[in-house]
């Protein structure tokens, strides 16, 4: 952050300027000017790019409110976010009035559109246990993010990326959803893990039930979970592919700061492994990867596992012309000459 104290003017003329640009990204008559300048003004100063990233994620929010009814509209009230930011306690909840009013039509708390508290959530290099508006307790695995918003009729969790472990406040009259990928899972009160890596994702219960949807967009409250079962799914899926959990399953061996491979055909534990990667490690052909791999590592060093590889399995490492670190099988046998 620059070293200068803004004055609340200063202040509040960031935040607006972050509403006006991200409110201009999304429409669809912006031009290719606009977004150049745009990235100008998001360079010009880190303050500049910390607060367009936070009313981004207020977008998210309001984007997803439903339009009213004419005769539904109402005048909301000011919404009291739990900031983490101390000094922009005002500009949220002015950034949420500014976004969330005119996107959701003046629909308020009331009408369940619009949420009382608003709270973002990262863990960078490290595991992070975080307490939720509600009680919740949430564990986050390296390099996750999540936030939490709490409506009327429900308490609702967008994991925008990585793992999370929760622990839910029963509440039967206002259920807690957890939004991962294009589906969803929805408890009142439970114990359960969600993994997700690009747009697959996978759901593990520990205690209680949970109702597991894969896409949104289907009608039906979805699958019923038991424990010690599990759902995967991904983009596209129509139902989850629900199966049980053995007794040694290490599903949640990273809240022991482990990433268990068990003895996993590279194709399945590339997921695993590219989680905590910052460029994917990508498979030449198909025979590469059958090959089955296995061990246990610990998650915070799991980005010198690529250069591992070729010391463990008969593989080789190139690049792809994005850069990005591929897996090749060794020949079996030496190529002619």
């Amino acid at each position: 952050m620059s070293e200068h104290t803004l004055s609340e003017a200063e202040y509040d003329a960031i935040t607006d300027a972050a509403a006006h640009w991200c409110m201009r990204l999304h429409a669809s008559d912006c031009t290719a000017q606009e977004r150049q300048a745009f990235q100008q003004w998001h360079d010009a100063d880190p303050l500049h790019a910390f607060e367009y990233e936070a009313m981004r994620e207020i977008w998210d929010v309001a984007d997803h409110l439903p339009r009213p009814l004419p005769e539904q509209l109402t005048p909301p009230p000011t919404v009291q976010p739990r900031a983490r930011r101390h000094w922009r306690s005002y500009g949220v909840a002015a950034a949420i009035s500014a976004l969330a009013l005119p996107l959701a039509g003046y629909a308020g708390w009331n009408l369940g559109w619009i949420p009382s508290s608003y709270e973002h959530f990262t863990s960078d290099n490290t595991v992070r246990k975080v307490t939720l508006g509600d009680g919740s307790q949430v564990e986050l695995n390296l390099g996750s993010e999540l936030t939490y918003s709490n409506y009327k009729d429900q308490r609702q969790v967008t994991l925008r990326k990585g793992e999370a472990f929760f622990e839910v406040r029963h509440d039967s009259s206002h259920p807690f959803v957890v939004k991962a990928a294009q589906g969803q899972v929805k408890v009142t009160g439970t114990q359960f893990n969600v993994w997700m890596y690009e747009d697959q994702v996978r759901v593990t219960l520990i205690e209680g039930s949970v109702l597991v949807t894969s896409n949104n967009a289907l009608p039906g409250d979805g699958f019923r979970l038991e424990p010690g079962t599990q759902a995967r799914y991904k983009h596209g899926d129509y139902a989850p592919q629900i199966s049980q959990t053995y007794a040694n399953d290490s599903s949640l061996a990273w809240r022991s700061g482990k990433l268990v491979l068990d003895n996993l055909a590279l194709s399945d534990a590339l997921p695993l492994i590219n989680r905590y990667l910052s460029a994917p490690l990508m498979l030449a052909d198909q025979a590469t990867g059958a090959i089955r791999v296995g061990g246990i590592y610990n998650i915070k060093e799991v980005k010198g596992l690529p250069a591992s590889l070729p010391k463990v399995l008969p593989v080789y490492l190139t690049r792809n012309k994005d850069g990005n670190p591929v897996i090749n099988s060794l020949p079996q046998s030496p190529p002619k000459i």
